[in-house]
């Protein structure tokens, strides 16, 4: 059996996925970077080496480059990877730690695609910086985002004016769960006037990428979208999109028919 690794190196965490040569994922790791992104990296393939004979691997995401293997454009491995665990979306909601993207799909090809990395507003370290701001553990912000009825409003695009809109609703005595699902509102409606570039939302849409784990976040989206039961989905390994999209990059195509061995020739 052949073995496949894709490393996904971003700006918050490394990602690795194991996967073999019938495209069964093996295993999935996340890493937190900790400011040593080719450390971590070296350190989490070490790790998986020691235990399982690799026959190649490849990366993606931000610091992709710093370690060697078969490089892979991100918007490509997010594609891939969606393709094929779930061939039905058309599609992708991808939020990171300083970055995000839109992908759309058309029989299971990249058709278009929008990205933000110019600022984090929006992104996971936005949600990391006010939620240390509200001395709450990023953990339990989804579930606390749950228990809100009325989000207010609060300033998505600008970490500065989401500081100035968090501290005006602690004067008034918001509770924090409102102004938490305020954030999370936020950050789907930064996205979507993003993706508003992209001229069609086509459903059923994947989520994915770390902020995936934020139910806040997901709620927020199912809202302003206005999308039915079924209609947003979250992968098993939706942090880890990325990496598994560069190992499938590692696997041979079947050949054509008419090429290699051909059964009932003798």
């Amino acid at each position: 059996m052949k073995y496949y690794l894709g490393i996904d190196i971003g700006s918050i965490s490394v990602n690795t996925v194991l996967i073999d040569e019938n495209k069964r994922i093996i295993e999935a790791s996340y890493d937190r970077i900790k400011g040593e992104p080719a450390r971590t990296a070296a350190s989490a393939i070490a790790r998986i080496t020691s235990r399982c004979e690799i026959t190649a691997n490849a990366t993606t995401g931000s610091g992709g480059k710093l370690i060697k293997g078969h490089f892979v454009n991100e918007i490509i491995a997010q594609a891939a990877a969606t393709s094929v665990l779930h061939p039905e979306v058309k599609s992708v909601i991808e939020i990171g730690g300083e970055d995000s993207k839109f992908i759309r799909l058309k029989d299971g090809k990249l058709a278009d695609f929008t990205t933000n990395t110019v600022c984090a507003a929006g992104t996971g370290s936005f949600l990391d910086q006010q939620a240390s701001r509200l001395g709450l553990a990023i953990e339990d912000f989804g579930q606390l985002a749950l228990r809100s009825k009325h989000p207010p409003r609060i300033a998505g695009r600008c970490t500065v004016f989401a500081k100035s809109d968090m501290i005006h609703l602690q004067q008034k005595g918001t509770p924090d769960f409102e102004i938490v699902a305020g954030l999370c509102f936020a950050v789907a409606r930064n996205f979507i006037s993003n993706a508003g570039k992209v001229k069609k939302w086509a459903k059923p849409i994947s989520f994915q990428g770390g902020v995936a784990a934020n139910a806040g976040v997901v709620k927020a989206f199912e809202q302003l979208l206005e999308l039915a039961p079924g209609e947003l989905i979250i992968p098993e390994h939706f942090a880890s999109m990325g990496a598994i999209g560069a190992a499938l990059s590692l696997i041979p195509p079947p050949l054509p028919l008419g090429e290699g061995e051909r059964g009932g020739e003798g």
